[in-house]
């Protein structure tokens, strides 16, 4: 405990009292220059964890300044007991490699979760409501970690709180981002050395706070940029490699300080060390890279796939992803509608990207172009979807090897077109609901393999094994099965298994007119299909779907929806703020039926009337 007194300090003590349940500590100290200090031992303490492997237990931190007779200062704060630290050491698995694992309580863990950045242009409207919300969603979608991006702020203390309570571990980049920081000024290098003290003293109480980095993407772009040069000296390398480490060193030496993000290995960007940026699938990078190499580009259909994302052999993912338009309701408050249509001047200024077509090239890959705005709000928004849930499910397959995703965004800042999953309005996109999907604790995926088949693989992030009853195989879209098959299987715990394998001269019927499923007889992770081409090349019959509603006293609706044929990409559209789906933006398997609750957290009473459900008839 440090101590500032103005006058007399004679005869100061501190008292320290930490409690939870019916575990109390306490102590009083004298205060030596300034200083108070007292190691408090816990007998068998109630650890904190992510929300997905147990609770994010908290304990009641009191701090006194006292005189002989009355208290002058008191301080109150939740913290959490657990031990956090990431694993580099050598992949014995896959040489020349090394692991980005955050260990967990002695636990390593797959960090699930998203890049976040500030929530409100006007960040005086960021209220712990507001917060409250958009974090809960994060949980919702079983993310167990978000990184706050370096181009953003450092948020308000409610936010740190929430994660504490929620469950969700933070990645903390100091607030430098693409951009050369000045650090041969010394007064530029004494208020950044004055801000990040303030900072690391303000959040490292935190048990959320995972890790500490330097940078957001610095000594990657300097790289880029001067290729030929490489391991030149550039402005705000001393801050990043000399000032953050040693001041994180000396006032929070129990986290990893990490230089940028990304970094490790040769090239920043390497994929056999440290974190990655995968940013192929979308800004066309092309990788492996080394240093001393010029960067290379492919803006192509071909180049942009997000099928190149079963290429990459990362440690840790730290940011990809791909734009999305908003929901309609969205864009309607903000363009005007004489330009509400596809390529008008009010639509291209809400897209902050450039070239303002780059999505085309997504889009050409796998939905093909749009013809009107309806068309593009559903094609981005299919891309975007379809390739988190292939980059994730295929991040996740190689569990231990690769140890996270944190995909670019969660959130926004303004209402526009953008890579996030939840718009300003906190309207999920069709990604929120296929990374919820992707994120589930235990999740089942196919793999392309080299023969032209798929392998099944199962992965289970929980802390106890998973036995269950597989039922995997091959349908028509018109609900003919191809290929039917019971599995047994035993995944341990917090492993990935390959299950199955069919190889491509086995898989029977038309690879545009059929697909592969998965599901668990105990329902312990969610249905899955795969393609076995893109979207815009299947052939599909068109699906007519059964709408039944029914709502109960407390407003909550039960949405009964069923179709003939399989029915993809089901969207359940209510443009009403606070509005919660228990699952939308799914498909429908031939001749069967999904239930969906819908209810407001806002308090508005919704009426079935103000449910709109369609499917994607024909790409």
């Amino acid at each position: 405990v440090e101590v500032e007194t103005w006058g007399t300090a004679d005869h100061l003590t501190v008292q320290i009292g930490l409690s939870r349940d019916d575990q109390r500590l306490a102590a009083e100290v004298p205060i030596t220059d300034g200083i108070a200090e007292v190691v408090l031992d816990v007998e068998s303490p109630v650890l904190w964890w992510t929300h997905d492997l147990g609770e994010p237990a908290l304990y009641d931190l009191v701090v006194r300044l006292r005189t002989e007779n009355s208290i002058l200062d008191e301080r109150q704060e939740r913290v959490g007991i657990r031990t956090i630290r990431v694993d580099q050491s050598p992949d014995p698995n896959e040489p020349g490699c090394k692991f980005f694992t955050f260990v967990l309580n002695d636990v390593p863990i797959f960090a699930k979760g998203a890049n976040w950045i500030p929530a409100d242009s006007f960040l005086s409207q960021m209220t712990e409501d507001r917060y409250r919300e958009l974090l809960e969603l994060a949980v919702e979608a079983h993310m167990s970690m978000l990184r706050v991006w370096g181009g953003g702020i450092y948020e308000k203390p409610e936010f740190y709180r929430l994660c504490d309570e929620l469950g969700i571990l933070i990645w903390q980049d100091f607030m430098f981002a693409c951009a050369r920081y000045p650090d041969y000024d010394p007064d530029f290098y004494a208020e950044v050395a004055r801000e990040a003290e303030w900072i690391v003293r303000r959040l490292r109480n935190h048990p959320c706070l995972a890790l500490w980095c330097g940078n957001n993407e610095n000594d990657w772009i300097e790289d880029m940029v001067y290729w030929d040069q490489p391991g030149h000296d550039f402005p705000g390398r001393k801050i990043y490699h000399e000032l953050l480490p040693r001041l994180v060193g000396k006032l929070d030496p129990t986290r990893l300080y990490w230089p940028s993000s990304p970094y490790g290995g040769n090239d920043h960007n390497d994929e056999r060390e440290g974190d990655r940026h995968n940013w192929q699938t979308w800004h066309g990078a092309i990788y492996p890279r080394r240093f001393g190499e010029p960067p290379r580009r492919d803006f192509s259909p071909e180049g942009v796939s997000f099928r190149h994302y079963a290429e990459d052999p990362a440690r840790f993912i730290s940011e990809f992803g791909m734009h999305a338009a908003p929901i309609l309701e969205t864009l309607r408050r903000n363009v005007p509608p004489e330009e509400l249509y596809l390529g008008s001047e009010g639509m291209l200024y809400r897209n902050k990207d450039f070239p303002k077509d780059k999505g085309n090239n997504l889009m050409l890959a796998h939905t093909g172009l749009p013809k009107d705005l309806n068309q593009y709000i559903d094609f981005s928004m299919i891309a975007q979807a379809e390739g988190l849930k292939f980059g994730i499910e295929h991040y996740r397959r190689r569990k231990p090897h690769c140890s996270g995703t944190l995909f670019w965004q969660l959130n926004d800042t303004w209402p526009g077109l953008s890579w996030s999953v939840l718009d300003y309005y906190t309207f999920p996109k069709a990604g929120y609901f296929y990374v919820r999907r992707a994120y589930a604790p235990v999740m089942a995926s196919f793999k392309r393999e080299d023969d032209g088949g798929y392998s099944l693989w199962i992965v289970n992030d929980t802390l106890e094994a998973v036995t269950d009853e597989v039922i995997w195989g091959v349908c028509t879209f018109e609900g003919a099965i191809w290929h039917r098959e019971k599995v047994h299987v035993n995944v341990p715990a917090n492993s990935s298994c390959r299950i199955t394998h069919m190889a491509g001269d086995q898989l029977p019927g038309d690879p545009r007119r059929t697909f592969l499923f998965v599901r668990s007889s105990s329902g312990c992770f969610p249905d899955n299909r795969e393609f076995r081409v893109e979207v815009k090349d299947l052939i599909r019959p068109h699906p007519s779907l059964t709408v039944g509603m029914s709502q109960d006293e407390s407003g909550r609706i039960t949405v009964r929806v069923s179709s003939d044929v399989y029915a993809y990409f089901v969207k359940l559209i209510v443009p009403i703020e606070g509005t919660r789906f228990s699952d939308n933006y799914f498909d429908i398997f031939p001749g069967e039926e999904r239930v969906v609750q819908v209810w407001n957290i806002a308090g508005r009473t919704i009426s079935p009337a103000e449910v709109e459900v369609s499917c994607l008839d024909h790409v």
